[in-house]
């Protein structure tokens, strides 16, 4: 081979390895680096607000047990923001005039925690005020909030896994409820506890799927609630498998579950409410469901107790 012909292969060779090296260094220079944030008395954060305040997007956000007189703004995407032991307490100090965490972040997880005590001027402080974006919480304890959950905007999911809400809700003269969600495009609610909520919803959807699973929700002998679930919008609604009681204190006599009561504005292709078991512990008459919609509700395998007809409105009760 020409001495000309090794050069220009040799030349070609080192550009075509420059040019890998240089978009190698650009792609790592572009590539963030999850971390983890500790938090704690004897962390690098004293508090959560400090992690959230230097957060990127992706991290781990871990809180050390103690009680934290703090509230926090979480603004980025993908964090998971957990307690590493029970005993993890956020309390009193809210942020914004919202909540006691208030999330604006797409994909944020909440884990293991206990958010209680949240009251601002309009009465509907949250435990976890939800700006926007997708939410997962799980095994988080919200007592004596005046919202336990608000929030959600259209195409937000909203997942709700073991945990509890107690003492929740007020009504003065908003209504604040165990949970609130507003436009999302689905709600679930799965394997949690709702008990003694006051005066407003335990459970309150304008999603445009609603489901509710496994739940227990409970008036019990203090209680003042509403409604249990209040789906005042329509939209689609499966409700399976939970445990309801309306108790002798409860403020709304009427029902426990009631559908499109504020107007239809979202499709509603199907209510079920199936397998569930229902008491009514109170010295008066109520419904199960009030179906406000024109779509058939479908009630079956449900077991009821005390004074309480199945079903008002369209549809079956099997």
């Amino acid at each position: 081979m020409a001495v000309s012909t090794l050069w220009t292969a040799a030349s070609t060779i080192a550009k075509v390895g420059f040019s890998i090296l240089l978009v190698s260094i650009v792609l790592t220079t572009n590539i963030s680096v999850a971390a983890t944030l500790e938090v704690g008395p004897n962390k690098t954060y004293k508090m959560p607000s400090e992690a959230a305040a230097v957060a990127k997007a992706g991290d781990h956000i871990e809180i050390a047990p103690g009680e934290y007189f703090d509230c926090a703004f979480w603004r980025v995407d993908d964090l998971v923001i957990e307690g590493t032991a029970p005993g993890v307490i956020i309390t009193d100090k809210t942020c914004g005039g919202k909540g006691l965490f208030v999330i604006s972040g797409n994909n944020t997880t909440v884990r293991n925690l206990t958010l209680t005590r949240a009251r601002v001027p309009d009465m509907n402080g949250a435990g976890i005020r939800l700006d926007k974006g997708n939410l997962t919480v799980e095994r988080v304890k919200f007592i004596n909030n005046q919202n336990g959950i608000l929030g959600g905007v259209a195409g937000n999911t909203i997942i709700i896994r073991d945990s509890d809400f107690e003492k929740n809700g007020v009504c003065a003269p908003v209504c604040a409820h165990g949970i609130y969600i507003n436009e999302a495009d689905l709600v679930h609610v799965e394997n949690s506890r709702f008990s003694e909520t006051q005066q407003a919803h335990s459970i309150k959807s304008r999603a445009r799927r609603t489901e509710v699973i496994g739940c227990t929700i409970t008036d019990g002998p203090n209680g003042t609630s509403s409604y249990l679930i209040d789906v005042p919008n329509g939209g689609a609604v499966v409700i399976r498998g939970n445990t309801l009681e309306k108790g002798p204190k409860a403020e709304n006599h009427t029902t426990a579950i009631a559908v499109g009561e504020e107007g239809v504005t979202h499709p509603t292709p199907e209510i079920t409410i199936s397998d569930n078991q229902f008491r009514n512990d109170g010295n008066y008459d109520t419904l199960l469901v009030w179906n406000a919609t024109a779509t058939p509700a479908i009630l079956k395998g449900n077991k009821l107790t005390g004074s309480v007809t199945a079903l008002k409105g369209d549809g079956q009760s099997q």
